[in-house]
């Protein structure tokens, strides 16, 4: 882990356009999101903090530093992230990537996770690792991708938030059920999962019973059925709220030029 952040500025997955999402947003607990396409589609912080305001209790905030293309040692380089870290008093600060294989991208996200995590400890905050799914045509990265993410979460005892885990508890369970919007970005479904999955780790309740049609303070329109609604809270409540993580099979190490 004492390879040179700047030897691995390496770019993530084709994504998107840029961020729709607001630059803060909300009362409440202040959250951080740095990430990508796969934060920004569908305004996932949105859909989060949505969830919370139909919760009632403690609500958040949110802001997001987002990029396309970006890998977190990329966000680490430009320096943006780690002065938003530093302006602020944050609850979480949320880190994601894309896919990340067993390799160099795998160490690459260890170690932007662990320069990241000094920042918001300094800051008074909790890091937090949202772990991202596999593209749908490479399913066989699923396993190295999820310990990768763990690994990553362990390296600065922060929050793992294992939507990955969640997405593949519910394709096993309904096998029916569309969660890819593309190959590697969610649906309205997907990130409507990865959100149940970061409510439930935040404020350590069960999603059941959260509403199935939402509307983010950006503009975004969630609206899911009833059963699929019911089905996705209840993997989220399984998956996030165990006392330990899901079983995948071991991952063989693969080397790419791509994180």
């Amino acid at each position: 882990m004492r390879i040179s952040a700047a030897l691995f500025s390496l770019a993530l997955v084709a994504c998107l356009s840029n961020s729709s999402a607001p630059p803060f947003s909300g009362d409440g607990a202040p959250v951080l999101f740095i990430g990508n396409s796969h934060t920004y589609v569908n305004d996932l912080p949105g859909i989060l903090q949505a969830l919370a305001d139909s919760a009632g209790g403690e609500s958040i905030a949110t802001m997001s530093i987002v990029n396309a293309n970006y890998a977190l040692i990329d966000h680490w380089n430009d320096g943006a992230a780690k002065q938003e870290i530093e302006k602020r008093s944050w609850r979480y600060v949320v880190m994601q990537q894309g896919w990340t294989p067993a390799g160099v991208c795998q160490d690459t996200l260890r170690l932007a996770t662990q320069l990241f995590s000094e920042s918001i400890r300094r800051a008074g905050a909790t890091p937090a690792v949202l772990e991202v799914w596999a593209p749908a045509s490479r399913p066989a990265q699923s396993p190295g991708t999820i310990e990768s993410y763990r690994l990553a979460a362990q390296d600065v005892n922060g929050l793992l938030f294992p939507a990955a885990e969640a997405w593949l508890e519910a394709q096993t369970r309904q096998p029916g059920y569309t969660l890819y919007g593309d190959d590697i970005h969610a649906n309205e479904a997907g990130s409507y999962l990865a959100a149940l999955v970061m409510y439930a780790r935040i404020f350590n309740r069960s999603p059941v019973g959260l509403p199935r049609a939402l509307q983010t303070r950006g503009g975004t329109f969630i609206t899911l059925s009833a059963d699929m609604a019911l089905a996705l809270q209840q993997v989220a409540a399984d998956i996030a709220l165990a006392a330990t993580p899901a079983t995948v099979p071991s991952a063989t190490p693969v080397i790419t030029s791509r994180c």
